[in-house]
């Protein structure tokens, strides 16, 4: 009977350890820890009628407590290999936090299949250290290309005022350009501290019922004189049937100043511009729409990123701008709740459509 007692013993360890493993493959940490219990539980019940059996056919004290030895120490590895199992992943995730914490943006935690809850916590960890990396290449790009450009007019009016100092030139002669190129950075100001409101969300709506067809008008007459200086035919064409929008009215002439801008920079002479304002289901539509070069392959999505342009030789000193517009516009729209969108247009140029919500009933 004692080779009886060895075997029972053997075999209630090898069951131990083979529903640990069992237990791993549980598809949820729910599942697994509930298994564990269920393995802390009836392993020693087994070991007490194991041992019972054992007492009634041997009679033998040594015995009964090797069975019942082996139940509980089947019991402890098998909650050991599934603690371990569990906390593997947890400890991974731990010491991928800290890389985090100390800098390297770059660290991940490796991807998991079970159990689902630890999976799912790796992969949102992975999408959140992700979305912290992307945030910093862009404050790093936005303090890059801010710097170059805030570096060339104020280079420029340091140049025109120690000239005006050491009489090399007259004032009525420079002090125009000085207030350009002050204005310039005015400019270029005001789009940073808009694009930080933005991001921080501190940016403040005062909304209202409001008709879009006064808002293009009003945006239409301030680049007029640009446009008939280029060449450029303007027109617009206002859905009568076109409700109130909810929205703040210089906010949203902000970014139809904008697109406007952006289309006249990119139409030549003979061209056309064409603001079309028409009902649609979640809102309302507005398209600013040009004849001009049309959209390169890919920049649908990258012509609202900031800083981005088409032509990366333009400058403002040769008719482009710094690259902010477009993406203050989206900031601006999805701030109302809204969408903006590129596409090309048919027949040649390009389309920006935004979407506003509709004003509410009081």
């Amino acid at each position: 009977m004692t080779e009886t007692a060895i075997v029972l013993a053997l075999s209630t360890l090898l069951v131990g350890v083979v529903a640990a493993l069992l237990v791993r493959l549980l598809p949820t940490l729910r599942l697994q820890l509930i298994g564990l219990a269920v393995l802390a539980v009836s392993l020693p019940l087994v070991a007490v009628l194991a041992s019972g059996w054992v007492m009634f056919h041997m009679q033998d004290d040594v015995k009964i407590l090797a069975v019942s030895a082996a139940s509980a120490l089947s019991a402890v590895i098998g909650a050991l290999l599934v603690a371990r199992w569990i906390l593997g992943p947890i400890d991974q995730l731990r010491l991928t936090s800290r890389q985090l914490a100390t800098g390297d943006l770059a660290a991940r935690v490796p991807a998991l299949e079970r159990p689902a809850e630890l999976a799912e916590l790796a992969n949102s960890f992975n999408e959140m250290a992700a979305n912290v990396e992307e945030i910093f290449d862009a404050r790093r790009q936005l303090v890059a290309w801010a710097s170059h450009d805030l570096r060339t007019p104020v280079a420029a009016i340091q140049a025109m005022v120690e000239a005006l100092e050491d009489g090399l030139a007259s004032s009525e002669e420079y002090l125009p350009a000085v207030r350009e190129q002050v204005l310039g950075l005015s400019l270029l100001i005001d789009d940073l501290f808009e694009l930080a409101c933005i991001d921080a969300g501190a940016l403040t709506l005062q909304l209202e019922s409001t008709r879009v067809g006064d808002i293009v008008e009003t945006c239409l007459r301030a680049v007029q004189a640009q446009a008939r200086l280029q060449g450029v035919h303007l027109e617009s064409r206002i859905d009568d049937r076109t409700p109130l929008i909810r929205a703040a009215p210089e906010k949203v002439e902000r970014v139809l100043l904008n697109l406007l801008t952006n289309a006249l920079r990119h139409t030549p002479s003979d061209g056309s511009v064409a603001v079309i304002v028409e009902p649609a289901d979640e809102g309302v539509h507005v398209t600013v729409e040009d004849t001009g070069s049309g959209l390169a392959t890919g920049a649908e999505v990258k012509i609202f990123e900031r800083f981005w342009k088409a032509d990366g030789a333009r400058s403002r000193s040769d008719g482009g701008g710094a690259g902010l517009g477009l993406s203050i516009a989206r900031g601006l729209v999805e701030a109302h709740g809204g969408t903006i969108w590129a596409e090309p247009r048919p027949g040649g140029g390009a389309r920006i459509v935004f979407a506003l919500p509709l004003a509410t009933l009081a």
